[in-house]
């Protein structure tokens, strides 16, 4: 079954912008290659972490909002782990009303900055 789903992966820092872009198309391949359908994308950039992870105080933040069939996010979250790059990952389902949500909040997004220009 085709469920909308998000999932973001936090990059250890000491990556290069290069080898960052790497690492997001590494898995916008994987969701595409497994019939998963990238609605929405976002790079947070560096942030700092509530914690450290690591020894890490920072990483790269990325966000994919995607529809794929449920049994796609275990292989994700597979290719995550095997991945040294990344230290921390979070993939969930969005219902109903999540999904209406985060499209408000894309199209408020987009009104603003078209009015900026």
């Amino acid at each position: 079954m085709i469920n909308q789903y998000e999932t973001v992966f936090i990059a250890t820092p000491v990556l290069s912008e290069a080898q960052m872009k790497e690492t997001v198309d590494k898995f916008r391949g994987i969701i595409q290659a497994n019939e998963g359908e990238i609605v929405h994308e976002e790079d947070w950039g560096l942030k700092k972490l509530a914690y450290p992870i690591q020894k890490k105080s920072t990483g790269f933040y990325h966000l994919f909002e995607f529809k794929a069939d449920s049994a796609f996010i275990s292989k994700l979250e597979t290719e995550y782990r095997r991945d040294e790059r990344i230290i921390r990952f979070l993939s969930f389902k969005l219902d109903k009303d999540a999904v209406e949500y985060s499209e408000k909040k894309r199209s408020k997004k987009q009104e603003k900055e078209t009015k900026e220009e």
